[in-house]
């Protein structure tokens, strides 16, 4: 076990990696621990690599508004995706971002309506609705086709990450850090090991 303290005030996040032996690519499982140790699920794993190619979209991305909520709640699209926002309430809405990765402005429309927008540049953009202040969402924008959402165990698996040096940035709205992000470099080898990683604060 290594114990890693990077910028201070960062939430306990455990990540655990195993990677099995393979010529030059692995696939990576991470396990995230909150503070007290239960799962963080719906946590956004990203795993930056330069032998990795970029993001394509292949879609489609779609971000309903249903029951006066964005479902799902965390969307996550490569750079360059184009996302459909229809409307399947009986209401209107009026969604909208002042996110610096991406600006918008979706004027009011019913149900069974759509609007789309392409999200071109990588980050993270905060939804809202400007009839219903209740509702949020999030659009994570990655550049690295290398990503997943923690399932209920706060688990992902990411197959054909490059042997080398690689950057995991883990993002949630529920952690206390600059963008709600951590990031820990780590080195995937061409020959299996397991390692847990431990951020403190």
């Amino acid at each position: 076990m290594r114990v890693l303290s990077p910028v201070a005030c960062l939430p306990l996040v455990m990540l655990t990696l195993l990677l099995p032996s393979l010529a030059s690519a692995a696939t990576v499982t991470i396990a995230v621990r909150q503070p007290d140790g239960s799962p963080l699920t719906d946590g956004v794993v990203m795993i930056e690599s330069a032998a990795a190619p970029r993001a394509v979209p292949r879609g489609p991305y779609v971000m309903e508004q249903k029951a006066i909520a964005f479902q799902p709640h965390i969307l996550v699209v490569p750079v360059g995706a184009q996302v459909s926002f229809p409307n399947r309430d009986t209401v209107r809405h009026h969604v909208y971002s002042f996110s610096k990765a991406k600006r918008f402005d979706l004027k009011l429309y019913g149900r069974e309506d759509q609007r789309s927008v392409t999200f071109d540049t990588a980050g993270v953009v905060a939804l809202g609705c400007n009839i219903h202040d209740t509702m949020s969402g999030f659009v994570v924008v990655t550049a690295t086709p290398l990503y997943a959402r923690t399932d209920a165990q706060g688990r992902v698996s990411i197959p054909d990450v490059p042997a080398g040096a690689v950057t995991l940035r883990l993002w949630s709205p529920s952690i206390r850090a600059p963008g709600n992000t951590l990031a820990q470099s780590a080195s995937v080898p061409a020959s299996g090991y397991a390692t847990t990683l431990t951020i403190r604060r």
